[in-house]
């Protein structure tokens, strides 16, 4: 015989109830932990990606122009190289990629400041003319370091400048047209010593930095989202 049918107690529904807030918040559980997971992904991908910088100054386009170095005479004691380097560098980056008519090599540069050690005194018009060229890049090197003064054993390089354009063919070319400073660093964590990384690599990776950054202002470029420097 069939048992007979008891009715269902009035507190049934409630342990329904309980169950489907139970099997609710662990669904909304699970979606915060994959919201979390889409959204550091996603995160990542913007810290490892990069974005277009439009150029600070675009008047080298169709013109003719020279970069020229200066640094203080201590600063060139130090690092010999760094003002020849700096002219070569920068002057390949830009006539690579402003649309530039024409540039001054960087050994005639080199050889005009060697020839004229008053350069540094001459009114930047003058400058400009004596170079023949529309368009004078001129980058003072203020800062260049590889330690802090008196720490010769940790690293904490610094490279800080102005970077400056004069028009020759402006009615104001005795003035700067465009003047942007620049500063960059390296290493980039501290406590970086001599015996955890050459000389050599951080005097090469601080100029690259301070070469980059200097060139970058005249012309369309790509920068990664997290810059270290």
């Amino acid at each position: 015989m069939r048992p007979p049918l008891h009715p269902v107690p009035a507190r049934t529904p409630v342990r329904v109830f309980a169950a489907l807030s139970l099997t609710c918040l662990l669904l909304i559980a699970g979606g915060c932990a994959l919201g979390q997971l889409v959204g550091g992904m996603a995160e990542s991908a913007r810290r490892a990606g990069s974005h277009e910088v439009s150029a600070k100054y675009s008047g080298l386009s169709d013109k003719t122009f020279a970069v020229i170095v200066a640094a203080d005479r201590s600063i060139q004691a130090d690092f010999p190289s760094l003002v020849s380097v700096t002219t070569r560098e920068v002057t390949k980056l830009l006539s690579e990629n402003t649309g530039a008519k024409g540039v001054l090599p960087a050994d005639e540069v080199l050889k005009f400041q060697s020839q004229h050690p008053n350069w540094v005194a001459m009114p930047f018009d003058k400058l400009a003319s004596e170079l023949a060229v529309d368009r004078l890049v001129y980058i003072e090197v203020q800062e260049f370091a590889l330690h802090d003064p008196g720490n010769i054993y940790v690293y904490n390089g610094v490279a800080a400048g102005q970077v400056h354009v004069i028009e020759a063919d402006s009615q104001s070319s005795a003035e700067f047209a465009f003047n942007e400073p620049v500063r960059v660093k390296f290493p980039d964590v501290t406590g970086m010593g001599t015996n955890d990384m050459g000389r050599r690599d951080v005097l090469g990776e601080l100029a690259r930095r301070f070469i980059a950054r200097s060139a970058w202002m005249f012309y369309h470029h790509e920068e990664p989202n997290v810059m270290k420097y």
